[in-house]
């Protein structure tokens, strides 16, 4: 039997014609094509569900706390700490107007009219309960400092404390110093100044222009360097009775500290034997800690 079929090369689909053959298969030239049942559209991917809850670690700087919340909401970058002018955060008027130090660690609720605003003043509401009860005003008061000092000396402790036994005694090398008229020397707020998470210090590192060199500059850094836990307050207004002025972690969970500087360069020496790779010269006054990601340096005069 002969059927009446143009020649192949005349065969055309309009786009019309396309859809339907992608849509229900066609019969061509007498032959069934079978074509498999094809969505026009791709695939929509299903929108993650987001986070019931946002947690703040100890020890997080302001602009991680900005970043996170932009994450948690699925904003644009940037547009928490954007949104700092309207928060009208109830912070002490030595912060003029930087939430450093004031975000408190902890897990917050991610409700659905979540706002950066309504998560910052959260975090700053519940740092204002933690550090103005009676316990830690009467500590500052004790120790000659108001509260906001000693939440930037509990700021040191977290970033420089290799463990939580330790925040005591980095928090008394802090107070001896001061006592002392010896600047801080702590490479915590070296890396503060120039935004990085390292764990080594250049002596080229130690001139940098900055209120927060505290290599060249008395006293303490202009604000918090971070956000202190309640262990690091603790600390700062109660630091472990000592005389120490040095410390440097020469390995994981050997955090050694004393007063006298001949000990302290043997204790950096033997930390600089202990880092892996190429031996390079190191400033004694910036020895690392190889064990944590935060800032674990020495104070050294």
């Amino acid at each position: 039997m002969q059927m009446n079929t143009p020649p192949r090369s005349t065969i055309r689909l309009t786009r019309r014609g396309r859809l339907v053959l992608i849509a229900t298969g066609a019969v061509v030239a007498g032959t069934a094509v079978a074509v498999p049942l094809l969505s026009l559209e791709s695939p929509k991917e299903k929108p993650k569900p987001k986070p019931a809850t946002l947690v703040i670690p100890e020890g997080w700087r302001a602009s991680q706390v900005y970043e996170a919340v932009d994450k948690a909401l699925a904003l644009p970058a940037g547009t928490t700490k954007k949104a700092l002018p309207k928060a009208g955060l109830k912070l002490p008027n030595d912060a003029e107007g930087n939430p450093e130090g004031y975000l408190f660690p902890a897990t917050y609720p991610l409700g659905k009219k979540a706002t950066p605003q309504t998560l910052l003043s959260y975090m700053v509401d519940t740092a204002n309960k933690k550090f103005n009860g009676a316990p830690t005003a009467a500590g500052a008061q004790r120790n000659a400092m108001n509260v906001y000092q000693a939440v930037t000396i509990a700021s040191l402790v977290q970033a420089e404390a290799a463990t939580k036994a330790d925040m005591g005694k980095v928090a008394r090398v802090v107070f001896n110093r001061l006592e002392r008229g010896m600047p801080l020397q702590m490479d915590s707020t070296i890396n503060y100044a120039l935004n990085r998470f390292t764990l080594t210090t250049t002596e080229s590192d130690t001139r940098v222009e900055s209120p927060y060199n505290s290599y060249q500059r008395m006293g303490l850094p202009p604000t918090p360097i971070d956000s202190p836990g309640e262990e690091a307050m603790r600390a700062a207004i109660s630091p472990t009775p000592g005389d120490w002025l040095y410390f440097v972690t020469v390995k994981p969970g050997d955090t050694r500290f004393t007063a006298s500087y001949a000990e302290h360069q043997r204790n950096v020496a033997e930390f600089n034997r202990n880092q892996p790779g190429p031996k390079s010269p190191k400033s004694p006054k910036s020895p690392k800690s190889s064990q944590s990601p935060k800032s674990q340096s020495a104070a050294a005069g």
